[in-house]
């Protein structure tokens, strides 16, 4: 059976305007057609190669009903490509979404709240991602504290997926690609 997530596309590798870590990186927009063969408009992991060099991503939704994509240095080193650059990129969606790494706060609050606890470990690995997204998508550490409670609150209650959380950013405009540097 043929993947239909598949996509292979050429796309200039961009610098974005700040860094969060200050470690240089790039980023690719998805083109349309290539994110709309995917099968969710929120974070997607994906397995793909860029000039031939193999790699594993989560995408990020872009707020546009696209995806984009981080690039580290070390993968453009070994791919001999460079920020500004055009490469060719090939990417498909996974089988099967890996189980996410919770945030350490939100691990302890879980751990402290059995109840919620125990529903976290019987949700899906996407439902987890869609949790983990909302949690650090907050801007401000008040707002992330009450997502964590919250969270606990709701799945202790029995909800497995958060309300009221646009995934793809498209309704909140919660997310969106990287200003690029000029």
């Amino acid at each position: 059976m043929p993947d239909t997530t598949r996509s292979r596309f050429k796309a200039k590798l961009l610098r974005p305007k700040k860094s969060d870590d200050g470690a240089p990186w790039a980023f690719v927009v998805l083109p349309k057609d290539a994110s709309a063969k995917l099968p969710r408009r929120g974070r997607t992991t994906v397995a793909g190669s860029i000039n031939g060099h193999g790699f594993q991503a989560t995408l990020e939704p872009d707020g546009q009903l696209s995806h984009w994509l981080r690039l580290e240095q070390a993968l453009l080193a070994h791919a001999g490509v460079n920020v500004g650059e055009v490469a060719t990129l090939e990417i498909a969606a996974l089988a099967d979404e890996p189980d996410p790494e919770a945030p350490s706060d939100l691990l302890e609050a879980l751990a402290g709240a059995p109840e919620a606890g125990a529903v976290w470990e019987e949700t899906t690995n996407i439902a987890r991602l869609d949790w983990i997204h909302w949690i650090t998508s907050a801007k401000q550490a008040k707002t992330r504290a009450k997502r964590v409670a919250d969270a606990c609150d709701m799945l202790a209650s029995g909800k497995r997926r958060v309300c009221c959380f646009d995934p793809s950013g498209y309704y909140s405009k919660a997310f969106r690609a990287p200003e690029v540097a000029e």
